[in-house]
């Protein structure tokens, strides 16, 4: 049987895993995918997150699910982008493979080191700091913590961290030094999620990591024409516009779109008032249906 004509680019928080428990809460999301890649579906998963929290938490469900077996059909494929694009690694029947990171997006020891002590000192009540972090730096919020009392704190940590890490001249002597020589320099930007913040280079976002995910695709074999992307943020919508430029046939589906949908050149979907990995899960398996796999 050929291939279905689909590949799929997935943001992880909210639509593949649920920003509740952060983990693969709907069963049929980890049933679909592997179907999918068994049928010979691109997948890529591109993200924030870490290596760590795929291999640990996403991967094991799908593992479950007869990941190693689908894997194990010639010409499946499926692939990580991790920290929107500074790190990335092969999936595989085995599971993950190690992690590439791309050191020349990554903050300084000393950067690391100033923000975890700010998240220690003055924010442990709501939040955490990623340790598994390798580019980015990023800091979540507790399990046991509403949104009611995250909000004003992220939003308080967000101002600080700024400060602190500008006061040790993160940011600033970039043109100074080169890109692959900028020790942590690299200019920053500072961005809030539903459950997170995240610190990173302004190199980094999911365009950039789309294209790291395509690039790998291609090196494997033929590529589809039509691609779904899908996302609950604004910036996800990054994925498609790469699709898009580089001529696939493209669609996203937004699974928040109460935050607005976007004006782009490609159909952009919804799965009525069904948000995050609920409007996912029901998305997947009329995919599933409409390809009879």
């Amino acid at each position: 049987m050929n291939p279905p004509d689909l590949g799929l680019l997935l943001d992880v928080d909210g639509p593949v895993a649920s920003p509740v428990t952060r983990t693969i809460a709907i069963d049929s999301i980890a049933r679909d995918l592997v179907d999918l890649v068994a049928a010979g579906v691109p997948i890529a998963f591109i993200t924030g997150r870490s290596h760590e929290f795929i291999a640990d938490v996403v991967i094991p469900a799908l593992q479950e699910a007869g990941l190693r077996e689908a894997l194990l059909r010639p010409g499946t494929r499926m692939f990580g982008v991790f920290e929107k694009g500074g790190a990335w690694s092969t999936i595989d029947a085995d599971g993950m493979g190690e992690p590439t990171i791309d050191r020349s997006v990554a903050f300084s020891a000393d950067a690391v080191d100033a923000i975890r002590d700010l998240v220690e000192r003055r924010f442990a009540d709501t939040m955490f700091f990623d340790e598994t972090k390798r580019a980015m730096i990023s800091v979540e919020q507790r399990k046991d913590v509403g949104s009611e009392d995250y909000r004003p704190s992220q939003r308080a940590f967000q101002d600080q961290a700024f400060a602190v890490l500008t006061g040790q001249g993160v940011g600033l002597r970039y043109e100074e030094q080169s890109v692959a020589d900028s020790d942590g320099a690299v200019p920053f930007r500072i961005d809030p999620t539903v459950i997170s913040t995240d610190i990173e280079s302004i190199r980094l976002d999911k365009d950039h990591a789309a294209q790291r995910a395509l690039e790998h695709f291609r090196a494997q074999g033929p590529m589809p024409s039509t691609w779904l992307s899908v996302g609950d943020s604004r910036s996800d919508y990054l994925m498609a516009d790469q699709l898009h430029t580089e001529g696939f046939e493209t669609a996203h589906l937004d699974v928040r779109p109460g935050d607005g949908i976007l004006d782009r050149p490609y159909t952009v979907l919804t799965e009525g008032d069904l948000i995050h990995d609920e409007a996912f899960a029901a998305h997947l398996t009329g995919i599933r249906a409409e390809l009879g796999v």
